[in-house]
């Protein structure tokens, strides 16, 4: 039995959320399953191939939906949970109790924790680490801007890996690391320590690009990282570096997409009044109410730069 996952690529939720699924569905619906993990970005031309649904099961999780109906599971908690009106009208008329949508959620190994708890019976409390750290994480649940900046605890470092190296072998490789072992004991691993140092100074390098680069403007910090070597950032380093605003735009170019990406400040003393899934999606974009991001082809920079300057100024009333 091969249980093929698609996950949110470098992303710790959706790196939990494969591992917290693996582990349920190892320890309540197929004991003697191997796992295959396939990383999905979100891109402008965002597509399922045919051939990535080749296991006797697959799944989705932290991912858009797909109507294949070689799709077994699907778990997502994204407000932009689907491509078309045509995906989500398919996901409300195939009701199944193995493709769930909650937005509450504020992480999706949460949700799947919950799924698994209480409509299957299985728990795994050695994961209670994981689903505790996946919440903070892609919830924003950080005390304040250092905190999730400085990057003190076992769970930031290995964030900084799995969001800054490249290619997804290594964030399958932690994925499988993640299903019995704890986050501190995958952090002293010599291949995620050969990564997490390059890729630290590379964050502090991106503290001051940012510095450097960012304006803020009635609330909204903008700044565009173009002709910088620089797949990502931690995006919380504006609200570190301006803690009186409220949003901020940035423009980043990557090897497979340029990327705008909108984020609100966890700790601003305005409540946002702009839900930012909603804006990207006019856009092709998505994400949560809180944080979201729009995705044009490579080399799109001046299409992105247009894009990111009219939010920039809807944001700033």
């Amino acid at each position: 039995m091969l249980v093929r996952i698609l996950y949110h690529d470098h992303c710790f939720d959706g790196a939990a959320s494969a591992a917290f699924f693996s582990r349920f569905i190892e320890g309540a619906v197929h004991p003697k399953a191997e796992f295959a993990f396939t990383g999905m970005y979100h891109k402008a031309s965002q597509l399922f191939d045919d051939s990535l649904f080749d296991g006797d099961e697959n799944a989705i999780v932290d991912f858009k939906y797909s109507s294949d109906p070689r799709l077994t599971w699907w778990f997502d908690h994204h407000q932009s949970a689907f491509l078309t009106p045509e995906d989500a009208a398919h996901f409300r008329n195939h009701p199944s109790s193995k493709k769930l949508y909650d937005p509450t959620y504020k992480s999706c190994t949460s949700f799947i924790c919950a799924v698994a708890r209480d409509e299957f019976g299985f728990s795994a409390p050695d994961l209670d680490e994981l689903v505790d750290w996946a919440n903070v994480i892609d919830g924003a649940q950080y005390p304040d801007a250092r905190t999730a900046v400085e990057l003190g605890a076992p769970a930031m470092k290995l964030t900084l890996v799995i969001e800054g190296a490249k290619g997804s072998d290594i964030v399958q490789t932690v994925i499988r690391w993640m299903r019995y072992r704890g986050l501190e004991e995958i952090t002293r691993e010599p291949e995620i320590q050969d990564l997490y140092k390059p890729l630290y100074r590379r964050h502090l390098d991106s503290i001051e690009m940012i510095r450097g680069r960012a304006r803020q403007d009635n609330g909204v910090v903008y700044f565009d990282l173009t002709g910088y070597d620089l797949e990502g950032y931690n995006k919380f380093i504006p609200y570190y570096l301006f803690p009186d605003s409220i949003y901020t735009v940035s423009v980043s170019p990557s090897s497979f997409r340029t990327k705008v990406s909108v984020g609100s400040n966890p700790w601003a003393r305005e409540e946002p009044r702009h839900n930012l899934a909603s804006i990207c999606e006019r856009y092709g974009g998505g994400g949560h109410a809180r944080v979201g991001a729009i995705s044009f082809e490579p080399g799109a920079v001046e299409q992105a730069r247009a894009v990111a300057a009219e939010i920039t100024e809807e944001l700033k009333h």
